[in-house]
């Protein structure tokens, strides 16, 4: 193994020491993007989830109304005693 000298020690823990500094000044502004990129991203899914459920609430509600539309017409048709219904198959 090769025996380092004083001077040489000296370098390298400034090498290391410049090394973390520069890290440091290069990720300063990064923290903060990938955070604001990290909310913005949540927010836009809470959104699309909302969209999806108030979808989904929509179609149900629609579609209890056709069943119950449906429902009263065959009850309409059913009281009016129309002729169309009494034909033989």
């Amino acid at each position: 193994m090769t025996a380092f000298t004083q001077d040489q020690w000296i370098i390298l823990a400034l090498v290391f020491v410049l090394g973390i500094l520069l890290g440091i000044f290069l990720t300063a502004g990064g923290r903060k993007k990938w955070k604001t990129r990290y909310y913005d991203e949540r927010t836009r899914l809470e959104t699309r989830e909302r969209e999806y459920n108030d979808r989904e609430t929509h179609w149900a509600n629609q579609e209890k109304e056709w069943r119950e539309r449906d429902s009263l017409r065959a009850a309409a048709i059913k009281d009016r005693g129309d002729p169309a219904d009494e034909r033989p198959l």
